[in-house]
């Protein structure tokens, strides 16, 4: 008569090995890769088991994947702390865990004043099986055109408050950091006609008061 298995226990929580670090059910952590070359998987934690005696312990989890790791490739507009959150599930050993990360959304991203070894951020759900996005669009950005990259510089205009990046403006990004104000080209171009029209707009008026003065003294 065979054995019954022995029933698996849900864990609240678990202890990363050789650490005092606690991870729980929705903690992001890093995982070590069958390869030491590789960077360590990025994944989040979905749910904890461990054996009747509590030995064994396994964690499901959902994997983020790199851009790299996604069927188009990395691209121009991927930050190097970007990871998209796949529906790819595994279930792997507890021992695995490397330790704990911090996967922000894209907006808490840019605004963190450091960037710590263990910040990620996420902007993008990935179909593994199809290479798919969601969302397929985001907003766009410059003359080129290309999502935003929080690791590049990027300048505001003052005019229409579009971002550029300095090399598509024929700018270096030391000269970037130096502007106090910056103006695009077409909004730079609205404000010279505008001072062309008030100060043609001036001389009119001037030419104006200039005869009605005249036509005054030639009554007198």
């Amino acid at each position: 008569m065979a054995k019954p298995r022995p029933a698996k226990r849900t864990l609240d929580s678990y202890t990363i090995k050789g650490s005092n670090k606690i991870i729980k059910p929705g903690d992001c952590v890093l995982m070590r890769p069958p390869e030491s070359s590789k960077l360590p998987y990025v994944a989040r934690v979905e749910s904890i088991e461990a054996g009747a005696r509590g030995s064994n312990v396994k964690v499901r989890v959902r994997w983020y994947y790199r851009p790299e790791e996604s069927i188009g490739g990395r691209r121009q507009f991927h930050g190097a702390k970007e990871v998209f959150l796949s529906d790819h599930y595994d279930i792997q050993s507890a021992d695995t865990i490397e330790g704990k990360c911090f996967v922000h959304s894209f907006k808490n991203y840019t605004k963190l004043d450091a960037v710590g070894s263990d910040d990620y951020f996420c902007r993008f759900e990935y179909k593994s099986a199809t290479g798919s996005f969601i969302p397929d669009r985001i907003a766009v950005f410059c003359k080129c055109e290309m999502p935003y990259n929080p690791d590049d510089l990027m300048i505001q205009c003052e005019g229409c408050s579009d971002w550029y990046h300095p090399a598509c403006i024929d700018m270096t990004v030391e000269e970037a950091k130096k502007l106090e104000h910056f103006f695009c080209q077409g909004c730079s171009s609205q404000n010279e006609k505008k001072t062309e029209n008030s100060s043609a707009s001036r001389e009119s008026e001037s030419k104006v008061e200039s005869k009605r003065l005249e036509s005054k003294r030639r009554r007198r």
